[in-house]
């Protein structure tokens, strides 16, 4: 079972997303908090595999929290979803940054809610395919400011690289360029080493910031 951790203020919004979550088979909410530092403690005392914060809550906000339990300088990160009303949102991007490893429309459905819980738990990133493009392309640094990778991607990389940064999942991005799912998985290791960022949601927003992505 996926443990997960669900942080939202608003108590209708937490129920919802509980019942969401306890519908799938795989998945045990094992707490819930009403606000960012009631979700840090939760999340260091249980130890969840996931935490599904709301980007907007009173005492920490989700940006603060998320680089509480998954930022760069914790030893033992939890890994954080996001999840917020909005399908642009600085926060998010803040969030992304802070070292979530995904994020969700409230809006979404039981299956990706699952298949980003699911992913996240496996130490891979999802984000919704109907947001990427706006969200990552609305925050992006113009292409001079971001460092090119020593040695370059190849072009099966590349072709890779900008699928991923369209939302696709690993299984989506094998069917469209005819690989297999390990084949794609040792692709996407060899962009993230090249690029030296920690996950697939790094990886896409370099895409964007580089121009690969239109």
């Amino acid at each position: 079972m996926i443990r997960v951790l669900v942080a939202d203020d608003q108590e209708p919004v937490r129920t919802g997303l509980r019942l969401l979550l306890q519908s799938l088979p795989d998945v045990d909410v094992v707490g819930e908090a009403a606000d960012g530092v009631e979700a840090v403690r939760l999340a260091q005392a249980l130890r969840p595999d996931v935490a599904l914060l709301d980007i907007r809550m009173p005492g920490l906000n989700g940006i603060e929290a998320t680089s509480l339990l998954a930022g760069a300088r914790i030893a033992e990160p939890i890994a954080v979803v996001v999840i917020t009303t909005f399908d642009l949102d600085e926060y998010v991007h803040g969030a992304l940054r802070a070292g979530a490893k995904g994020f969700l429309l409230k809006e979404s459905g039981p299956q990706l809610i699952g298949e980003a819980v699911r992913a996240a738990a496996n130490g891979d990133a999802l984000i919704s395919p109907q947001v990427t493009a706006r969200l990552l392309g609305e925050f992006s640094r113009p292409a001079k400011q971001v460092r090119q990778p020593s040695p370059p991607l190849t072009a099966r990389e590349e072709e890779v690289l900008a699928l991923l940064a369209t939302g696709l999942t690993n299984t989506e991005i094998g069917e469209r360029l005819y690989l297999s799912l390990g084949t794609v998985k040792t692709h996407i290791a060899g962009v993230l080493a090249k690029l030296g960022v920690r996950n697939r949601v790094e990886a896409a927003m370099w895409a964007y910031e580089t121009g690969r992505v239109p």
